[in-house]
């Protein structure tokens, strides 16, 4: 595969709770801060120069995104850690005032890194690295770099405003907190098959800041969780894949909407006495039960989403 080196636009962050990014919070999330600047990207080019980018368009000296262009061409640590690693793009913010003026003194006119990708022939052109695969390659030459506040499993809403309270990452002492979160599930695809992100933005926070302690975990093993760990094993799920392959003849990526259906139908009907009685008449979001069957089915028949 051979991919050209050329500007990328950075995905649209969506809003935490629109259809973009439905089923996000279901299981592991990084809670990243967003902070207030210019969104703004650096590649290596073929001849091993620095592109850097805005978010719609390359840059150049005389129009350089508020000095980022000026300022980033001349960092040895960029350019070094492209070399090390040609194929990444680096996206982040580059921190000059916008609305939120609460930022340390010395926090400003800084490249903070909040995505790590390579290119790819998919439909964005971009793949994303997750955090624990970039982070200590950022480390390594001392890039600033954006930490998760928190990693929180099953997330809901109420968790992930305790994280907008959390957040003052570069915040001067006492003035508050920082504009909003970012919510990254690196296992999420949303309906239309994007990698997705969400995002959280508030006025009113608190003080914490983890990038030294590293991020808590919270695990919150929700009652459609257990249900289907429980009773969607993987025999269940290989009997009713095989029943279809009988009844059809062979396999085809078509019949995954119907091997879908039938081990949620299946579950349901045949289990859910059983359940009843092993979780003593639990409330399930049956929504909920049903994503999480799905993500079960595929994590037992990878092979049939490739």
């Amino acid at each position: 595969m051979v991919i050209k080196i050329e500007f990328r636009k950075y995905q649209h962050v969506e809003r935490f709770g629109t259809t973009e990014v439905e089923g996000i919070e279901f299981g592991i999330c990084y809670v990243f801060p967003k902070i207030d600047g210019t969104n703004a990207s650096v590649w290596l080019g073929d001849g091993g120069e620095i592109h850097a980018g805005s978010r719609n368009r390359e840059l150049s000296l005389e129009k350089d995104n508020a000095g980022f262009y000026s300022a980033i061409k001349n960092d040895q640590r960029i350019k070094n850690y492209l070399l090390k690693h040609p194929t990444h793009r680096l996206f982040g913010e580059w921190l000059v005032p916008h609305s939120l003026k609460t930022y340390r003194d010395d926090a400003w006119r800084k490249f903070y890194v909040f995505d790590v990708c390579v290119d790819s022939d998919n439909e964005t052109g971009l793949e994303y690295l997750p955090y624990e695969i970039y982070q200590p390659l950022l480390e390594e030459f001392n890039i600033e770099y954006l930490a998760p506040i928190r990693v929180v499993k099953n997330g809901t809403y109420e968790d992930f405003i305790k994280c907008l309270n959390e957040n003052n990452f570069l915040i001067k002492n006492g003035c508050g907190v920082g504009e909003g979160i970012v919510i990254k599930n690196y296992d999420f695809y949303n309906k239309y098959k994007r990698q997705t992100w969400a995002k959280i933005v508030t006025s009113e926070f608190r003080e914490l800041h983890y990038k030294a302690m590293g991020a808590p975990i919270t695990d919150n093993k929700i009652i459609e969780e257990r249900i289907v760990e429980e009773f969607v094993t993987s025999a269940f799920v290989e009997k009713e894949f095989s029943k279809i392959v009988n009844e059809q003849g062979g396999w085809s990526s078509k019949m995954i909407p119907q091997l879908l259906g039938k081990v949620f139908y299946e579950l349901v009907n045949e289990e859910i006495w059983n359940i009843i009685k092993k979780f003593k008449n639990p409330t399930i979001n049956f929504k909920t039960l049903n994503v999480m069957t799905i993500r079960k089915i595929k994590a037992v028949k990878p092979e049939i989403f490739g």
